[in-house]
């Protein structure tokens, strides 16, 4: 199983997750979700196979998400309409995203990964 993380170096959820994945010696390869911001095909690739509402890969707390109005147009935006949003700037993109091509999770929660990796 190839694992893939997309992170932030500033992100303490990423680092977290990062230093945990590193503890416990498994192999990932780091992708820094701004300087290679996932294609639009691999956002809805994701957003298929992780089972989340797309909202939910939404970074909410970024300032870019506030200045372009996006809790406005995640009322509106088709689902097409989101996935482009998403794919434009991995700023609006939460994080971490930890995924093996067939599933997908969001954040940093131990019991989660733990599942995952089994």
């Amino acid at each position: 199983m190839t694992l893939t993380l997309y992170w932030h170096p500033q992100c303490q959820t990423c680092r977290k997750t990062k230093k945990w994945l590193d503890e416990k010696q498994v192999s990932y390869t780091p992708k820094h979700i701004v300087k290679s911001t996932p294609s639009r095909e691999e956002m809805e690739d994701m957003y298929h196979k992780s089972g989340l509402g797309i909202r939910k890969f939404f970074n909410t707390h970024h300032k870019l998400y506030r200045e372009l109005g996006i809790k406005d147009k995640l009322m509106t935006a088709t689902e097409n309409e989101l996935l482009d949003i998403l794919a434009s700037d991995g700023r609006l993109i939460k994080k971490p995203i930890l995924t093996d091509g067939q599933k997908v999770i969001i954040g940093f929660n131990e019991e989660e990964i733990l599942k995952f990796l089994s």
